[in-house]
């Protein structure tokens, strides 16, 4: 079995899945509960949090008759950063052969950078190697050289939240396989390796976060994650139509959409107090449409940074429950300039096509990727090892 879990602003999910006679992975539980002590993705109060956990993981042992003791989970929030660094080592072998020691410690040299106070690596990705400044590859083994260049890309977190969401996790008496950065446990559910070789992006719309990963040549080239969501259009709605959150939320998934297509009309909603309520769908919309583009222009503004604005062949894939908002593929369509279309998770039979589902369900394909590996002979599980022993050295 293998167990994701994503600790949503909104929802915490968890997907259990087992690998059946023909080797795909197959559903076998799905639970979702609404989110307590968890704040734009940061875990803030890990008591309620970890209560929480007990629980379904106490149900979920009750139903399935096995216990569940270690858990893919996703690391979320503003506070991750992607810090580009380059690591320089001279090749030790006296016939200028390149191995795998060398390997470890060009990219251990890389991970040596100046971090601020209470921010620390938790995960990094080998962009390409350069030997002696000219050849550039992602697979130097047995080349010749006599310098050993890596350039890197390096995860880093504010501690004290990495931290808080560990021990959540561990007080409710589970283990912690990996943990991965969020928009990459979607990209993994939703993006092609075609598209990722073309350059695409997959935009992770939560409800307190948006999370968006850029890949070209099958390597990540930009992550971000910004402190924004659906949460944001549904306290608008509350404003503008002076109304409590909860109505908000519920009017904004009946009749909210992204761009007005037809005529306007009137909406009239009952409230519990007996009075009712009547606003204009063109309203609603504009509210909702400000929101989104500038939840995009953001998005953009961080394309500019890698320079895919406008340029990835491969397109967009949009996910997260925000997804789920009507007509959104217009107004992304019409902000990007670029293919765009709504994920189905894919690679987990009896899994509904939802977008909502795309974080938790790459979540245990990553497992899935892993567990794999850890199957093929020594010999071959030279990336694996590499990451398993360069990690030794993150703080």
């Amino acid at each position: 079995m293998i167990c994701g879990l994503d600790l949503g602003s909104s929802k915490i999910k968890v997907l259990l899945v087992e690998q059946n006679k023909d080797g795909n992975l197959e559903l076998l539980e799905k639970v979702e509960k609404d989110s307590e002590g968890i704040r734009r993705g940061i875990v803030i109060n890990k008591e309620r949090v970890s209560n929480i956990l007990s629980e379904i993981f106490d149900q979920l042992s009750l139903t399935t008759k096995k216990k569940i003791s270690s858990v893919y989970t996703a690391l979320n929030g503003s506070h991750i950063f992607l810090v580009s660094s380059r690591g320089l080592v001279s090749v030790s072998r006296a016939d200028q052969k390149i191995t795998e020691d060398d390997i470890q410690r060009v990219v251990q040299a890389a991970q040596s950078v100046n971090l601020q106070s209470n921010r620390e690596v938790f995960d990094f990705f080998v962009k390409e190697f350069s030997i002696d400044g000219q050849i550039k590859t992602k697979e130097p083994i047995g080349l010749k050289g006599v310098r050993l260049e890596a350039e890197v890309l390096i995860l880093t977190a504010f501690s004290p939240y990495l931290e808080r969401q560990k021990k959540c996790i561990l007080d409710a008496g589970l283990e912690i396989s990996d943990i991965i950065a969020a928009p990459l446990a979607s990209a993994r559910s939703v993006l092609t390796q075609k598209q990722k070789e073309l350059g695409a992006g997959v935009i992770d719309i939560g409800a307190g976060t948006t999370g968006l990963a850029v890949f070209e040549e099958e390597s990540l080239i930009h992550l971000t994650i910004l402190p924004v969501g659906s949460i944001n259009l549904t306290n608008d709605i509350a404003i503008g139509l002076k109304i409590d959150p909860d109505l908000a939320e519920a009017i904004k998934k009946e009749y909210g959409t992204c761009v007005l297509k037809g005529k306007d009309e009137r909406i009239k909603v009952n409230l519990p107090d007996g009075t009712t309520l009547t606003f204009s769908k063109k309203f609603l919309t504009k509210i909702i449409n400000a929101r989104m583009s500038e939840i995009f222009d953001q998005i953009n503004q961080e394309l500019k940074k890698v320079g895919k604005e406008k340029g990835l062949p491969g397109g967009l894939v949009l996910c997260g429950g925000g997804a789920k908002l009507n007509n959104i593929l217009d107004l992304a369509k019409e902000k990007f300039h670029l293919p765009v279309k709504i994920a189905k998770p894919q690679g987990i039979l009896g899994l509904e096509d939802d977008p909502s589902l795309a974080l938790v369900s790459g979540l245990v394909l990553l497992g899935a990727d892993f567990e794999a590996e850890t199957k093929k002979p020594i010999s071959q599980r030279f990336w694996s090892k590499i990451k398993k022993f360069l990690k030794i050295f993150i703080p």
